[in-house]
């Protein structure tokens, strides 16, 4: 009887829990997920593969996507991607997808013109310091990834938002950003360059130079007049704003700790990887935000685990040098054996030195001299024996680079194994789905399919940990 493969599956993962895939994105309850990781995992890839699953079993889905190297408008077949929802053809099922890419500085423009009258609108967007900060101020990319987090959810026309977060140094930037701005706007530099605007006319302007002069004079050197100036225009326009943007962040902050929100950490079987992973769901936890798993990605596997890399290597050895012949003990030996170079097909009769020798002159029809650099034709040397042994050799040299291949695969496999073993180590409550590496990068839906398949299929890339 042939053992239950969920069985195998389970003995083999062992504590590790395996994570599903499928019951994540087919539950309508589930209306954002949101993939985090340091950056080079596979996040953009692992997000719009997850779309296009979701919409190929029938969700209407949209993917909002950080990265700036545009891969996901490749695979998706689309020429470019901009901060409006464009929809993705090819897609099969009754589902939908669509995809788009963050522009932050619109995205900022777009928030202004929304809060603002057209009169203090403009001269917002106008303001130099205005350009500077929407372009690249620090966590405006995140900040404005949640803002338009929020946006999409609240048009309520997609039933799942799947959220690729920004490529920073930290995955936690994408978290801290809301709180971090939300810092930046109740700082004691905003307050007292929002103070002449709020108590107005001659007034302020008496303020300001009694009590701001020697800040300003500081602050006017370091800055420079002009940008002094652009702050202040900046800081008293975006004033009744302000108070928009610190509620329009905890309520994105609320709704990604809300219950139909689940966080996939994507990493690689990798250390540092993998010790941010780790730091991101214990950070994920102390916020009381929904985890649903790890994604690793890029995970390398083999179908001969069974031949380990010690034995591999010493095959190769034996091939490599063919005057190296296996012993019964499973040792090198009988180096310059006469068996080794095929002498068994020649004439074993003993000369008078009572050795194996060659045929005599008399002995050669031919009668060539046996001691010439070739044997005679129709000779009894062996022929046969010596041409085979050397079209055998190219063969065992590519037989042995293939055995070292398959050791060095096999010692990269036991990395990964350690280091994925350390992680669930420490968080065992953590489900888990391994996706394999590929020999080529994903660019179109064929490839995003196959890893969404991937994702769902629960198959271990790697063994299971030791004892399990």
């Amino acid at each position: 009887m042939s053992p239950d493969p969920a069985a195998t599956q389970e003995r083999r993962l062992g504590p590790t829990r395996v994570l599903d895939v499928d019951p994540l994105l087919d539950d309508p309850d589930t209306r954002i997920v949101v993939c985090c990781g340091s950056g080079g995992v596979g996040k953009t890839t692992t997000a719009a593969a997850l779309g296009l699953r979701a919409a190929e079993r029938g969700r209407k889905v949209v993917v909002l996507t950080i990265d700036p190297a545009r891969r996901l408008a490749q695979s998706m077949g689309i020429d470019s991607l901009d901060n409006t929802p464009r929809r993705v053809k090819g897609v099969e099922g009754d589902g939908e997808l669509h995809a788009m890419m963050l522009d932050m500085k619109r995205t900022f423009d777009e928030i202004v013109e929304a809060h603002a009258d057209p009169e203090r609108a403009a001269a917002i967007l106008g303001n130099p310091f205005y350009q500077s900060l929407s372009a690249g101020f620090a966590g405006t990319q995140e900040y404005m990834a949640m803002e338009k987090l929020g946006q999409l959810r609240a048009k309520e026309e997609w039933d799942l938002i799947v959220v690729d977060t920004p490529p920073s140094r930290s995955a936690l930037d994408f978290l801290d950003a809301p709180k971090r701005l939300g810092s930046f706007l109740d700082g004691k530099l905003i307050r007292v360059l929002l103070a002449p605007a709020k108590v107005g006319g001659r007034a302020g302007m008496k303020f300001l130079n009694v009590g701001m002069s020697m800040m300003a004079g500081v602050l006017g050197k370091v800055l420079g007049g002009q940008l002094l100036k652009d702050v202040q225009t900046f800081v008293a326009a975006m004033d009744s704003m302000f108070g928009g943007f610190r509620t329009r962040a905890d309520a994105t902050y609320k709704l990604l700790q809300a219950p139909g929100t689940a966080f996939l950490v994507v990493a690689a079987p990798e250390r540092d990887a993998l010790r941010e992973a780790a730091y991101f769901v214990e950070r994920l936890a102390a916020e009381d935000m929904p985890l649903a798993g790890l994604v690793l990605n890029r995970v390398h596997g083999s179908g001969a685990t069974q031949l380990s890399a010690e034995r591999a290597l010493d095959a190769a050895e034996n091939l490599a040098d063919a005057r190296i012949v296996d012993q019964d003990d499973g040792k090198a030996g009988l180096r310059n054996s006469p068996e080794t170079y095929g002498s068994s097909g020649t004439t074993t009769s003993s000369g008078p030195s009572g050795s194996g020798a060659a045929p005599t002159a008399s002995d050669d029809p031919s009668g060539t001299d046996p001691s010439g650099t070739a044997p005679a034709p129709g000779g009894d040397r062996g022929d046969g024996d010596d041409g085979a042994f050397a079209e055998a050799r190219p063969v065992d040299q590519l037989t042995a680079g293939l055995l070292r291949l398959h050791a060095e695969r096999m010692h990269l496999l036991s990395r990964e194994q350690r280091t994925r073993d350390r992680f669930t180590a420490l968080h065992p409550e953590v489900a888990v789905a391994e996706v394999a590496a590929l020999p080529g990068d994903v660019h179109d839906l064929a490839g995003l399919r196959d890893i969404g398949n991937r994702l769902a299929d629960n198959r271990p890339e790697l063994p299971g940990p030791a004892g399990a």
